[in-house]
């Protein structure tokens, strides 16, 4: 989690946990630095993790309640996290629907067929008790955008899921890892489209890590990452008038592991900040709660074997 304070021209940030992603986001800070920008803080309580990003940048300790102060201060501004909106493939998606082209948005299907969870530190990532589960903890970027894409809040959720290949033969203290590696997952909005999520984590094989369609009432749009091509057409034109696009974004300075969005996520958080009068983040509280809300949801349809609203998790 970034924190971010405006004093005089340059914007001070402190970073909330500095594994994996925490360094992400200091190195990518580190490349806005020409922008007036500075990392002051840093706290995590996995002393290794410290160490790597002290190479980085100086610290001390941080609070860790950000978000209840958000919440009773409204004056803060807080931009969740959800970096795939701004990988230049989807954000040109995004920007093709948003503008008409497809119109009334009635399906979303996205695929991520991928490589194993990483190991993080003490391994916290192979057990549900920690990280809610792989529904959660990973597919709540792909829950967000599902609802970006159909412009509508959540009704019930349906999943279908197993632990097929990966970390059976791991054990930590004792313990098997419980996290799933494949699942489907079926999401009903309040206008009446509905999103899918295909994912399989032992697909190593696969060209394209992500693969998102969305499909209109007059038109169709599909984003591949890594290979960073949209195509999108019209029924009226049929599959000769599809269009082809290669998504770049000339501003990115760092790639990263996402491809640069969250070099363009910090841009667009360090826009807000410096706002005058005040701007809205692109992406709220609310938005991050819903996207969790429906992983949770899918986790428990796993479990119950059944449709679970979204009202029953979110209660």
């Amino acid at each position: 989690m970034a924190a971010a304070v405006a004093i005089s021209s340059t914007v001070k940030y402190g970073i909330i946990g500095v594994g994996m992603m925490g360094r992400e986001h200091l190195i990518n800070l580190h490349h806005l630095c020409t922008e007036g920008v500075a990392v002051v803080a840093i706290a995590d309580p996995h002393v290794p993790s410290q160490d790597l990003a002290l190479q980085l940048a100086q610290s001390f300790n941080w609070p860790l309640k950000v978000v209840n102060a958000a919440r009773k201060r409204q004056d803060i501004l807080v931009q969740v996290g959800l970096e795939y909106r701004y990988m230049p493939p989807v954000a040109k998606l995004i920007e093709i629907v948003k503008g008409g082209n497809l119109g009334q948005v009635k399906m979303v299907a996205i695929r991520e067929h991928r490589f194993p969870f990483l190991v993080k530190v003490n391994n916290w990532n192979r057990f549900n008790v920690n990280s809610g589960g792989t529904l959660v903890e990973k597919c709540c970027h792909f829950f967000d955008l599902m609802r970006l894409f159909a412009g509508a809040n959540p009704v019930r959720v349906m999943a279908s899921g197993a632990i097929d290949v990966n970390h059976k033969d791991e054990i930590y203290d004792g313990k098997v890892p419980d996290i799933i590696d494949n699942a489907y997952v079926i999401v009903e909005f309040d206008n009446g489209s509905r999103g899918m999520l295909d994912l399989c984590m032992f697909a190593e094989g696969s060209k394209n890590e992500q693969e998102i369609s969305v499909v209109g009432h007059i038109g169709k749009g599909e984003a591949f990452v890594p290979e960073s091509i949209v195509r999108f057409g019209t029924r009226e034109k049929g599959r000769d008038g599809v269009h082809t696009l290669k998504a770049e974004d000339d501003r990115i300075k760092y790639d990263g592991l996402h491809h640069g969005s969250s070099y363009l996520e910090h841009l667009n958080f360090l826009s807000a900040v410096r706002a005058k009068g005040g701007q809205a983040p692109a992406v709220g509280l609310q938005d991050g709660l819903i996207s969790v809300a429906i992983g949770v949801a899918a986790q428990l349809s796993i479990e119950k074997g059944r449709f679970v609203p979204i009202a029953e998790v979110m209660d």
